[in-house]
């Protein structure tokens, strides 16, 4: 990498760090801090909401398997996730805004403790949370090989500079600094992919390569089922996904929140998912191609790399890092914030009282101390694990399958159809889909990546529905609340009439009544 790379990457990180400090200013309460308190605008929400979706991931574990076979990395992947938000922009988003509007709500979970009971919602914020270290651990890994790739530099380095300058505005600007850093950084994706677009473009013969490029590519590179990817796998990213990108991966439960009312959350879903129909599949074009451009690669891992190097000039290659920065600092910092929100307002007041008794500024030194230990912690587990096959094996095979069992009865909770299902549907689902990812993962040699995705969250999903109707466990608390999610409150909409949504799902569901009480 030259100097000028360097300027570029520096200017990077300075811009980040001074919006997040920025940011600063809006945020008075802890309400501000986890959710924006509902005054950000959708279109905002919505683009925060795809570029928290994914991370440098793409770039190495993701790129590897477009280079090895082709298309279908897009088909299972990022066509799977734009449908599911789809679906969800009609089920999910509204209703998390709901929360937060009608009943206070500033954490994902918060709202579990009532709907279930406090043990149910323990194990979940407990699972959860130590499921998203992991997590965040193979994003500071993945982004760290790409510092490896095109500068050398050694993995604890590269995971250090990028969590501190990520400590650095998400601590002092809360979700204001995530949403609005995201914006910036979908801008620096944007010129980063049409930069590489443009350059694969140019070494294959001009813009006419886009779709003459497939006869020269290996065979089966065009088909959307092919190498490890089969139609089952496919039908269950589709199935995790829409629950994983609709709440079940928290902090997505956030930009749904921090929008100004449900319909409005609905219009940010629905932004969202038509970005995850069309931007990855432009990321993904140059990499589809690179097996024209860099063939014969020992290691599919580091075919964007190669190919940037041989393609890109300097400042340009600057740039194009600082995309991979944009996107791993985008996941993490949402996933902290949420992860701050869930051990502020769930875990923290039930292992100490006291908490809840601390003043407004004091929640919020609180959850600014709680965001800087928890990205540290992460950052030591992504240093000791040495990076060697822990991204695709965590982020595709750990995250994937445990997220359902933890989301089931996370999302199904809030829906008017699963009002029966009590706290021991929600235990002996989450227990079963854990169980069955054990035994599949670890227990059975030779399962099916599908197998390993999907086995759980259709055995929490069975559970869950199965004990709600042999063990039907609804009162009139629960059902309050589930039917208070159905619609916006009075003075939440757009513009200045109210509005009272009642689509048709909803209706037939059944009647709302007034508001609960928060």
């Amino acid at each position: 990498m030259s100097v000028v790379d360097w300027i570029v990457i520096g200017a990077y990180f300075f811009v980040m760090v001074a919006i997040g400090w920025w940011s600063k200013k809006r945020v008075k309460t802890i309400a501000d801090f986890f959710t924006g308190d509902g005054r950000i605008p959708w279109w905002l929400s919505g683009i925060s909401h795809h570029v928290s979706g994914y991370s440098a991931v793409m770039f190495v574990a993701f790129a590897a398997i477009a280079y090895d076979h082709g298309l279908t990395v897009y088909i299972w992947w990022a066509l799977t996730i734009g449908l599911g938000i789809g679906v969800g922009a009609f089920l999910f988003a509204p209703r998390w805004n709901r929360l937060r509007a009608k009943h206070d709500v500033k954490s994902p979970l918060e709202y579990l403790a009532r709907r279930y009971d406090l043990p149910t919602q323990q194990v979940l914020a407990y699972s959860g949370a130590a499921l998203k270290v992991v997590d965040i651990a193979a994003k500071w890994v993945a982004i760290s090989v790409l510092l490896q790739g095109f500068a050398d530099i050694p993995m604890a380095w590269g995971i250090g500079l990028t969590g501190v300058a990520t400590m650095a505005y998400m601590a002092v600007g809360g979700l204001w600094a995530d949403v609005l850093t995201d914006f910036g950084q979908f801008v620096i994706q944007l010129l980063a992919g049409f930069t590489m677009l443009f350059a694969v473009m140019s070494e294959l013969g001009g813009f006419s390569s886009l779709w003459t490029m497939w006869d020269d590519l290996p065979e089966g590179h065009s088909d959307p089922v092919a190498g490890p990817v089969s139609t089952t796998l496919i039908m269950a990213f589709l199935l995790v996904k829409t629950f994983e990108y609709n709440g079940g991966m928290w902090n997505l439960a956030q930009r749904y929140m921090s929008a100004p009312s449900g319909s409005q959350a609905r219009r940010s879903a629905l932004l969202s998912s038509g970005l995850w129909l069309v931007w990855p599949f432009i990321v993904f074009l140059p990499m589809f191609a690179a097996p024209l451009i860099v063939p014969g690669l020992e290691n599919s891992e580091q075919s964007y790399i190669e190919m940037a190097q041989e393609l890109l000039p300097a400042g340009l290659i600057g740039l194009l890092l600082a995309g991979f920065f944009s996107n791993t600092m985008s996941m993490v910092a949402s996933d902290t914030n949420v992860i701050t929100a869930v051990i502020t307002r769930d875990i923290a007041p039930v292992l100490v009282p006291k908490v809840k008794s601390l003043t407004e500024r004091a929640q919020l030194t609180f959850a600014r101390v709680t965001t800087v230990l928890f990205v540290t912690f992460s950052m030591t587990i992504a240093i000791a694990t040495g990076g060697e096959g822990f991204v695709l094996d965590v982020v595709v095979s750990m995250v994937a399958a445990t997220m359902g069992p933890i989301s089931i009865p996370l999302m199904l909770g809030m829906l008017p159809w699963f009002r029966q299902a009590g706290p021991l549907a929600a235990l002996v689902s989450w227990a079963g889909g854990m169980g069955v990812w054990t035994v599949v993962k670890w227990g059975m040699d030779g399962q099916s990546e599908a197998a390993i995705v999907g086995l759980p969250l259709v055995t929490s999903l069975l559970l869950y529905i199965g004990i709600a109707l042999v063990r039907p466990d609804g009162n009139s608390d629960r059902d309050a609340l589930i039917d208070s999610l159905n619609t916006d409150p009075p003075a939440a909409g757009d513009g200045a009439a109210a509005v009272r949504e009642r689509p048709e799902a909803e209706t037939e569901a059944g009647t709302p009544v007034p508001d609960a009480p928060a």
